[in-house]
């Protein structure tokens, strides 16, 4: 039953990824490294398809060997963060005390990504 739940994830998490292939605010790299997560505890061959693709694989294995960040992701986190925030603003007119919190959250967000490294240290 674990294993089914854990597989359900994985794909729904993979789905997910390839949609934010296609939308610009939705990041896409995060999604595959819970979904490698996910198969690594119910389909060994699902992980290693995620781990050895050529586009995806890469950025995965960074984050689950080195917890890197490369600095273009970096730059498109912090942008897609932005812009989600003055979408945020300007199409639900919070008030001042929500728009307060969601900054902060965000800012928290944005700091967890700037405090990772960008590339692997050397060993």
């Amino acid at each position: 039953m674990k294993k089914l739940f854990y597989m359900t994830l994985g794909l729904a998490l993979v789905a997910t990824g390839i949609i934010g292939i296609f939308l610009p605010l939705l990041p896409t790299t995060i999604f595959f490294i819970l979904a490698a997560g996910c198969f690594a505890k119910s389909n060994p061959r699902l992980e290693n398809w995620i781990l050895t693709h050529p586009k995806i694989g890469p950025s995965v294995i960074q984050w689950q060997e080195h917890k890197v960040i490369p600095k273009k992701a970096k730059i498109f986190a912090f942008t897609g963060l932005t812009f989600g925030y003055l979408m945020f603003l300007k199409m639900s007119h919070p008030t001042i005390l929500l728009a307060v919190t969601v900054a902060l959250i965000m800012c928290a967000i944005a700091a967890y990504i700037a405090s990772r490294p960008s590339k692997p240290m050397p060993t």
